[in-house]
């Protein structure tokens, strides 16, 4: 009983303070200086109303076009969401069910197992729990790709689990490409088209897009920005990044949306009033459905921190359909955060306040983008303001001193050795059931690596230690990776096998997940 106590006091509605922090906007502005990020757009939502949709800074770094409240930011995963709520309108017309099999209506599908394949239901897709290992996957979408999505869905069955099914939490984006393929499959639109006729449009967001030649055909859109050039990424020069290869659209379902803050704070009047249109003429999805997107069903791992940041960790952490539910201070807090290379959103509601808001940003400095999402929850669940941006911003220098300190002791000291062979015997085509090929060359006195499935992904190949060599990129956005050829008996080149260079490389990079092999087996 005294936990039951307990838990409804957690979760105890306190009066919602009116209107942003006193100084807000100034103080985004002087954050966005100090942190030198190019552009800010924020949307703040009270009792059903903006109260805030605005932007600072520049579009790209070194113009002069402004961040408005109308610019358009890629949010990455926050697209999550709506991929969950585009099968919840299914959910409502009776066109399927969350705990339907996937093969009850995408027949072709499969996974590695095939009891995971005959079991795994709608909604296992869209929560994180179907035994594959953390960012499996993702490399057969970024940092982009050749493969169609339903090749892409197709080459699932060769990604080996990690864990169980059901047995535990690790983030993947395969399976909402799957979600995207599986509402093709029910309703012969593609995901991009189904999101635009049946979620974005009827829910007022007009200028909103989900492809890359609508976004790329708008001309108030931020440009994706990365600090490259230093040993590893987030240090260095802060570069404009090629926004046509920023998105591989087979990746969309998991995180192609781009939106504005006067438009995501549409979409958080609609999230608030589980699916009601703000004006009172209509819903996008039954209030349901809007419930159920919201209901926890996978128990996350918490931290544990020391110090001043000790606050900031929930007493239980849950994820739902395409939301994150977690406990903040005694409320409960809604959101998802979205990171595409060169770009990072947060969106996030505090339902027994009725307040939500938006943050996006065309850079990498996620301690600007938490920060602000701490600092406006501490405002409005009253709390005193915490300094989240620079104590964050101060964690992550440590971070990146501590990886690149660890990367500058690995580099000095490779054991003299190696390699085994002549060049030319390391250089040939290879494969992984799942990604596809990748070919080793000889070129001039060394070698080089082109990732067949993916586009302008390729470089030199230089020597580490025994028969470990190290990508070097000729794109700079790319994560380096140890690339370390396993011989046999006959000293032939049995099979390849990766991992980043990196310590803080994004999990997306999951080279750990390849085993290529010689491609004539």
């Amino acid at each position: 009983m005294k936990r039951l106590i307990l838990l409804c006091l957690c979760f105890a509605a306190s009066p919602a303070l009116a209107d942003p922090p006193a100084g807000f906007e100034a103080r985004v502005e002087a954050l966005r200086q100090q942190l030198d990020v190019p552009g800010v757009a924020i949307a703040i939502v009270e009792d059903g109303e903006t109260v805030l949709a605005r932007g600072w800074g520049v579009r790209a770094a070194g113009g002069n076009e402004p961040v408005t409240a109308d610019t358009l930011f890629l949010i990455g995963s926050a697209s999550k969401a709506f991929t969950a709520a585009a099968l919840a309108t299914l959910v409502d017309e009776g066109r399927l069910d969350w705990d339907d099999p996937v093969i009850e209506h995408f027949p072709e599908f499969q996974m590695y197992d095939p009891w995971v394949t005959r079991e795994i239901t709608v909604r296992d897709l869209l929560v994180h729990r179907s035994g594959l290992g953390l960012g499996a996957g993702d490399l057969l979408f970024v940092p982009r790709s050749n493969i169609p999505r339903a090749e892409a869905v197709r080459r699932l069955r060769h990604i080996a689990p990690a864990t169980s099914f059901r047995s535990g939490y690790a983030y993947d984006n395969v399976l909402y490409m799957v979600a995207g393929q599986l509402i093709e499959e029910v309703t012969g639109q593609r995901w991009e088209d189904y999101v635009v006729e049946h979620l974005l449009r009827p829910a007022g967001m007009l200028r909103s897009t989900s492809n890359e030649p609508a976004r790329l055909a708008t001309p108030d859109r931020a440009q994706a920005h990365a600090r490259l050039g230093g040993p590893i990424r987030g240090i260095g020069t802060l570069r404009i990044l090629d926004e046509r290869e920023s998105l591989a659209p087979s990746s969309a379902p998991a995180g192609g949306i781009a939106s504005s803050a006067n438009e995501l704070a549409q979409w958080l009047k609609i999230q608030l009033a589980h699916g009601a249109l703000p004006n009172g003429e209509g819903r996008v999805f039954s209030e349901e459905a809007g419930r159920e997107m919201w209901d926890p069903v996978v128990l996350l791992p918490t931290r544990s921190s020391s110090g001043p940041m000790a606050v900031l960790d929930p007493m239980f952490s849950t994820y739902a359909l395409g939301w994150s539910v977690q406990e903040y201070r005694g409320a409960k807090i809604v959101s998802h955060g979205g990171a595409v290379f060169g770009s990072l959103t947060m969106v996030a509601m505090i339902p027994e306040e009725n307040v939500g808001f938006s943050i996006t940003v065309n850079s990498e400095e996620g301690e600007l983008v938490r920060g602000l999402f701490y600092e406006l929850l501490d405002h409005y669940l009253d709390k005193p303001r915490g300094d989240w941006p620079e104590k964050l911003a101060e964690m992550k220098q440590q971070r990146i001193a501590a990886a690149v300190a660890q990367l500058e002791s690995a580099e000095a000291q490779p054991a003299e050795v190696g390699p085994s062979l002549a060049l030319d015997r390391y250089a040939g085509t290879y494969s992984d059931a799942w990604y596809g090929d990748i070919e080793v060359a000889r070129s001039g006195d060394g070698l080089t690596i082109d990732f067949k499935s993916t586009p302008n992904m390729g470089g030199r190949l230089e020597h580490w230690q025994y028969d470990t060599f190290v990508t070097r990129f000729t794109d700079p956005g790319i994560e380096p990776a140890y690339v370390t050829f396993a011989l046999d008996a006959d000293g032939k080149v049995e099979r390849v096998t990766m991992k980043p260079v990196s310590p803080l490389a994004d999990f997306s990079w999951d080279y750990q997940h390849l085993l290529f092999r010689p491609a004539a087996e």
